[in-house]
């Protein structure tokens, strides 16, 4: 009898500890600047957009989600330091880009209501590039010359509501997406999205 029921709970826990699969799809709005180094040039952020597909897998409240989704960001730039002398000039570049983040999160509640906490890399490859820049950008060399691939760091929250999931998270550029060492510039941005668990 005691072993009886010892295998019943045993089978309790290994049902609960079960990794759970969800898949579903999202979109949202992102707003991206491009930090050059040495604050060389001025800039504004610019509105993005992203859409995609999710997989969430995990048990215990930990869980991986690898995402793929369609997406533009940028800058645009409003003046540009160029020894002692600054130029008052507008330039916008504007990348569409395929993103992989890789993310690792933890949860508190169930599937259906929680709150989530995650981070992990990103790499993002370039398909198009929209760019707009000035006289005075393109009049020096490799300026306005940027890389296929960007990588970088994605950390935030989100909750889940029924098969509804919001997230707002930041992310930090870890690569010089320019072909310029001396004006090296990293994509940052902020995301909010909405996603809906299609299973």
């Amino acid at each position: 009898m005691l072993l009886i029921c010892l295998l019943g709970l045993s089978g309790i826990t290994a049902m609960a500890q079960t990794p759970k699969f969800i898949f579903g799809i999202k979109g949202g709005v992102n707003y991206s600047n491009l930090k050059t180094k040495d604050d060389l040039t001025d800039q504004n952020s610019i509105m993005g957009y992203q859409a995609g597909i999710f997989s969430r897998i995990g048990g215990a409240g930990i869980y991986f989600q690898p995402e793929l989704y369609l997406g533009t960001k940028g800058n645009e730039f409003t003046s540009l330091e160029m020894g002692s002398v600054i130029f008052a000039s507008k330039g916008k570049i504007k990348f569409t880009t395929l993103d992989l983040p890789l993310l690792v999160g933890a949860k508190i509640g169930s599937n259906k209501l929680n709150l989530r906490f995650m981070g992990g890399p990103i790499l993002s490859f370039i398909i198009d590039e929209n760019n707009t820049l000035g006289s005075t950008y393109n009049s020096i060399s490799n300026f306005g010359n940027y890389k296929k691939q960007m990588l970088g760091f994605q950390a935030g929250s989100g909750v889940d509501l029924g098969n509804l999931t919001f997230d707002v998270r930041y992310e930090a550029g870890l690569s010089n997406v320019s072909q310029s060492e001396k004006y090296s510039q990293q994509q940052n941005l902020v995301h909010l999205s909405l996603g809906f668990k299609l299973f």
